[in-house]
């Protein structure tokens, strides 16, 4: 199917932030919008989201990338995930607008998926989400992965054991890492503890509220993914959202964070397109 690639300028409080938009020939009730996260713009690291986007749009769903405000070669002050509601909606009006779908799916990895989450129900046009390892950080809550999945791996290196048998093992600063991380571990400021429940306690109240499918993606090689992992095993709420009936969830086993390899993006794609031809249609509007 032959898919067009069109520049277009996305008018978010006056100022025009730029996206690229992956047409398709065929009308589609469904398209998607690609949120970018953390440093990232709309190419996405490795490209993924340029390669995503045309894998999408050649199997019929037209997809805008766009860069948020202060973001990649969008004007203005630099915006914080948790502020970017406004230009989320005027991407799926510009979406809407070229496109005459009915139906939005936001598509968003890292801190971009906790911005698609906090979003979602706040807009009746959003009918499903792709998350990719969603950010909830906490300087304690990263504590405790690393003590549980990179020290106790540690113990196993063969690495670590030639080095100490060569007597190349930094043992001060080995240990001053660890205790730094035990302590994180069991400690919390009060002014993390804020920020965190705020903005992760908004994604928790957005998924409760939303009642579309959701794909859920994660990498089994990655501190933010493990993060995750870890609040939904131990909060009871997250917990429910993960037990939901309209949640399907795919881990990429060796993946890392960005999904550095061809054969990862590949697999999330597939995984994206696949989720899309069950709860999606393309009939034309």
């Amino acid at each position: 199917m032959q898919a067009l690639e069109t520049p277009i300028s996305i008018e978010v409080d006056g100022l025009p932030c730029a996206g690229l938009l992956h047409g398709v020939a065929s009308p589609a009730s469904t398209g998607v919008v690609v949120i970018v996260g953390g440093p990232q713009y709309r190419v996405g690291s490795h490209r993924q989201f340029v390669l995503l986007a045309r894998a999408l749009a050649t199997a019929g769903t037209p997809v805008l990338r766009f860069d948020y405000r202060g973001l990649g070669d969008s004007p203005g002050a630099a915006c914080d995930f948790t502020a970017i509601d406004a230009d989320i909606r005027a991407a799926i009006d510009s979406l809407v607008a070229h496109t005459g779908v009915r139906r939005v799916v936001l598509w968003g990895l890292c801190d971009a998926a906790s911005a698609a989450l906090m979003v979602a129900p706040l807009d009746a046009r959003i009918g499903g989400l792709v998350l990719l390892n969603p950010w909830v950080h906490t300087t304690s809550a990263e504590a405790q992965v690393r003590l549980k999945h990179y020290y106790l791996q540690r113990l196993s290196s063969r690495d670590l054991w030639r080095k100490l048998l060569r007597f190349e093992f930094d043992w001060r600063g080995s240990l001053q890492s660890l205790l730094g991380y035990l302590s994180s571990a069991t400690a919390k400021s009060a002014g993390e503890a804020a920020q965190a429940s705020h903005f992760i306690e908004r994604m928790r109240r957005g998924w409760a509220a939303f009642t579309q499918p959701v794909l859920l993606i994660l990498s089994g090689d990655d501190f933010t993914a493990a993060e995750f992992r870890q609040l939904a095993e131990r909060d009871p709420q997250w917990r429910d959202m993960l037990s939901h009936k309209a949640l399907e969830t795919v881990t990429v086993v060796e993946a890392n964070h960005t999904f550095a390899r061809a054969e990862w993006r590949d697999a999330v794609a597939r995984a994206t397109i696949e989720w899309l031809a069950r709860h999606t249609d393309h009939a034309a509007t």
